[in-house]
């Protein structure tokens, strides 16, 4: 509710800006990775694949006991997939109202500000050289969107929303890919999800959309928040050293009881050999005496 509050209704500060500034100066582009796209493979893939993940763990571990909600069994790896989903939903809607906070609050202007406002001030005149000006509006006849959009540069959204995604998917393969066939294909696929974010931030470079600064704190953000969620409220690796002990002890039971399952009953018979053997040769000796 905040975030669509922020989107609605919200209004960046109004920054000012130097005429000589020429990072301000850039053309405009369309963006080369979208925000449908954005949204979509940032929530599609890691949710689409923390399914997978409990359904196959589940297939191959002793689950724990179903869940029972109004009155139907919950499979568990079902209810196991919406907790890991429930803390990733939370992670990702934290790192946009952060980001939106740090837009509107702080309402830089983007690299194609002056493209699309042509503000109403002569910035050939000496006068108005190096001097920051604050008073104006803008001539180009663009949206009221657009308007709110070219104040928004810091930090890149795009930036912070991938990375977050991104680096937490790579995290929750390397809870779940178990596989010991091969060494590299899960370190292959977290590749993959790191380059996906380090594109995203680099396009919105490229493309005239941030600064690169904008990029920086946006990635940083992002990564910063996936490490947070990750360790300290999904306690991914918690649940890992868990499962891993579990299933260091069944392996030591296991062996205990295959390996050395007979060993008291052994050492019961050697006593008892040992037993009649110690009887043998004490009446042996009493005869000899006798």
């Amino acid at each position: 509710m905040a975030v669509l509050m922020f989107f609605l209704f919200g209004k960046p500060y109004k920054r000012g800006f130097f005429c000589n500034d020429e990072s301000l100066y850039h053309p405009f582009h369309a963006s080369t990775v979208t925000s449908a796209m954005l949204y979509v493979v940032g929530l599609f893939l890691p949710i689409c694949t923390m399914i997978a993940g409990e359904y196959l763990h589940a297939k191959y571990y002793k689950p724990d006991s179903s869940k029972i909600l109004f009155g139907y069994d919950i499979p568990p790896w079902m209810w196991s997939a919406y907790e890991k989903i429930g803390v990733f939903g939370f992670g990702a809607a934290t790192t946009v109202l952060i980001t939106d906070i740090a837009k509107y609050t702080i309402g830089r202007l983007r690299p194609h500000f002056m493209t699309l406002c042509v503000p109403n001030i002569n910035c050939s005149l000496i006068e108005n050289q190096h001097r920051y000006i604050e008073n104006y509006s803008c001539t180009e006849n663009i949206s009221s969107r657009f308007l709110k959009e070219i104040r928004l540069s810091f930090p890149s959204g795009h930036s912070s929303f991938s990375a977050y995604t991104m680096i937490y998917l790579a995290l929750y393969l390397q809870l779940r890919m178990t596989w010991n066939g091969s060494k590299l294909l899960k370190h292959l696929f977290q590749l993959l999800c790191l380059l996906m974010a380090w594109f995203t931030a680099l396009s919105r470079v490229s493309d005239y959309k941030h600064h690169w600064s904008d990029v920086l704190a946006g990635s940083t953000l992002g990564t910063i928040v996936a490490l947070v969620m990750a360790n300290y409220v999904g306690d991914l690796f918690k649940k890992r050293s868990h499962c891993s002990m579990e299933e260091k002890h069944r392996a030591v039971d296991y062996e205990t009881g295959g390996g050395t399952q007979d060993k008291p009953s052994a050492i019961t018979s050697i006593i008892g050999v040992n037993k009649v053997f110690t009887k043998h040769n004490a009446i042996t000796l009493i005869k000899k005496q006798l």
